[in-house]
């Protein structure tokens, strides 16, 4: 294979490796920010839940009607916050899981080049040694055709 297109492959295979890298880097934010929606997702739905055992129990001593309407109230902005952040987590783990994807495709690509780097090299090493054997061949056939000619 001639330097020109070594180097085109070379150079290909270094973008490539680039665009590996930045997949690998958009795959590790993803991760940490699906992980750190989930772990406030969990937070929020832990924090609702102490906040029903404790008005559970405060309402078992008695309270008033404005008393329970606020308790109301604010349990259902609860929840609205923990379904809301429920959906975010999952709009976190579906980009992780897209950028697990775009990185398998990206290291794919890479290995594709290597590869086919590799076949060319192999392809000119054959060539070379090809030539070479003739070389030594039409040598050797000269050399014969010397010596016959002097006998």
């Amino acid at each position: 294979m001639n330097g020109s297109g070594t180097d085109t492959l070379s150079l290909l295979l270094e973008r490539a490796e680039g665009e590996r890298d930045a997949a690998a880097r958009v795959l590790h934010a993803a991760g940490l920010q699906a992980q750190a929606a989930r772990a406030q997702h969990g937070e929020l739905a832990g924090y609702r839940q102490d906040y029903q055992q404790r008005w559970t129990q405060s309402f078992a001593q008695g309270t008033t009607m404005s008393i329970v309407g606020c308790y109301q109230s604010f349990g259902q902005r609860l929840d609205q916050a923990v379904q809301t952040q429920h959906h975010v987590a999952n709009h976190a783990d579906q980009r992780q899981v897209r950028a697990r994807e775009a990185l398998r495709e990206a290291e794919l690509r890479c290995a594709a080049l290597r590869q086919l780097i590799a076949r060319r090299q192999a392809e000119a090493a054959k060539a070379a040694e090809r030539r070479e054997q003739r070389a030594t061949d039409e040598f050797a056939a000269r050399a014969h055709l010397r010596r016959t000619a002097h006998a």
